[in-house]
């Protein structure tokens, strides 16, 4: 993409068909945590150092640095790009509203050890683009500190037209669940539809646009340490999600010098800047602070063919590690299609107490521990169950799974997922006062018979 259409005014339908048209077929570079490279234009990336005196075809050198310079190799996350103009060409930003969209330190309510549920966010009342379309649940840490983490939904029903986004706060999983997403980033566009995810490192701008009329899901903003692969232990060199399966996008650029809305959170406000020009207008770049793409169903699940439920830990996708050793500040968990073949085995999730913190959300199909239906748990819904919350099957689940035949057994109608979080959530005041928040989620435990027979 060269930047040679202008943009100049088109409908919603106009701009959505046009976003189908422009997805289809993107090209991308496999592999997480890859030192990529990329040049929209040849001869665009420099060969042999990255800042020279006068960069190719009259570019500027712009280091993008995720971590701090001193941190090791291993955790070290930079990019070079090479744009038609400077980040640093842009008037004063100015704060403006942050509309429903929170940040840590979360002071609007108590901490609640209950275990609470809710329904998918309302319909928008008019036209709302990605970001006016973000909604915030809670979390905890503290973003100045960069610690902690926080849990987000969104509902959009437009395109997000000459306005870009960055966060400085931390980086962002997003997690569709109705309606693809053309993600426009300054390193190259990005395709992810429901069943995908797709990340957005710390500081990299980008704009949404939508594939269908609406769109909704969920996101996660990391504060603290960027996420990486899990270490696999004694599970051995494979399994779980594969490094190749994330595909991170190829350069292309916006060359369009006309107004545009540059959005940047940073300390969790919001604050706004109109530039003369898009700042998506980087030509090439070489490096592996890049956003990606991973299609969740590619996760190649571990479990047990033996005995015994296995530990939700097996099913990580993505891990943010903390200043103690196994202690995330935020894991990101699936729970995909797999068979299970245990014996003599209550197959389903177990009856649980948890030092960590877990925020669940469902994409698609039933979660085999939660009854769906009304007020029940449904693609778009959500349940908190904050540390030592007591939780686990309901009663449905438990009669069924403990009378059930226990044959090979293929879950594959449903696409949960789960972010777990080493401290508790505070809820926002408005994920307390919402509509759809569910009263009455504890009656599910309700009726659990006494079956003890000394």
């Amino acid at each position: 993409m060269t930047g040679t259409d202008k943009g100049t005014g088109t409908d919603q339908g106009t701009a959505g068909e046009q976003a189908r048209k422009t997805a289809e077929g993107l090209a991308y570079s496999p592999g997480f945590g890859n030192e990529h490279s990329s040049e929209a234009v040849p001869g665009a990336l420099p060969v042999g150092r990255n800042a020279p005196q006068r960069a190719p075809l009259g570019l500027y050198a712009e280091q993008l640095s995720g971590t701090a310079f001193t941190e090791p190799r291993a955790r070290n996350r930079r990019s070079w790009l090479y744009r038609i103009r400077p980040s640093a060409a842009h008037p004063p930003f100015v704060r403006t509203g942050n509309g429903a969209l929170r940040g840590a330190p979360f002071t609007e309510t108590t901490p609640d050890p209950n275990r609470l549920r809710w329904n998918p966010l309302p319909e928008p009342s008019g036209p709302v683009d990605f970001l006016d379309g973000l909604w915030t649940l809670g979390g905890n840490g503290d973003i100045t500190q960069r610690s902690g983490m926080a849990v987000h939904l969104y509902h959009a029903n437009s395109s997000m037209e000459r306005r870009v986004f960055s966060n400085a706060d931390g980086e962002l999983l997003i997690v569709p669940e109705r309606g693809g997403l053309l993600l426009r980033t300054e390193l190259g566009l990005l395709r992810a539809e429901p069943g995908h995810v797709a990340l957005i490192p710390r500081g990299v701008r980008f704009r949404v646009e939508l594939l269908a009329d609406s769109a909704r899901g969920y996101v996660c903003e990391n504060y603290g340490q960027p996420f990486q692969l899990p270490d696999l232990g004694p599970i051995g060199a494979n399994g779980l999600a594969n490094a190749r399966d994330f595909l991170a996008p190829v350069a292309a650029y916006e060359d369009v010098e006309e107004p545009f809305e540059v959005v940047n959170k940073f300390c969790g406000n919001l604050w706004t800047a109109t530039y003369d020009h898009s700042p998506l207008d980087v030509v090439a770049w070489h490096g592996n602070h890049v956003p990606y793409v991973y299609d969740l169903r590619r996760f190649n699940v571990i479990g047990s063919i033996s005995y015994d439920h296995p530990d939700p830990s097996v099913f990580t996708v993505l891990t943010a590690p903390s200043d103690t050793p196994g202690l995330a500040g935020v894991d990101f968990v699936v729970f995909a299609p797999r068979w299970l073949v245990g014996e003599d085995t209550f197959r389903p999730p177990y009856f649980h107490r948890n030092v960590m913190t877990e925020y669940m959300g469902l994409i698609e199909g039933a979660y085999d521990a939660k009854q769906g239906g009304r007020d029940g748990f449904v693609p778009g819904g959500g349940s908190l169950h904050n540390m030592m919350s007591a939780h686990g099957p309901d009663r449905e689940t438990f009669d069924r799974a403990s009378a059930a035949e226990l044959v090979p057994q293929k879950v594959d109608d449903g696409l949960a997922f789960m972010f777990e979080t080493r401290w508790p959530l505070t809820l926002t005041g408005q994920a307390l006062a919402g509509d759809h928040l569910q009263r009455r989620y504890d009656d599910v435990w309700q009726g659990l018979e006494r079956h003890f027979r000394p």
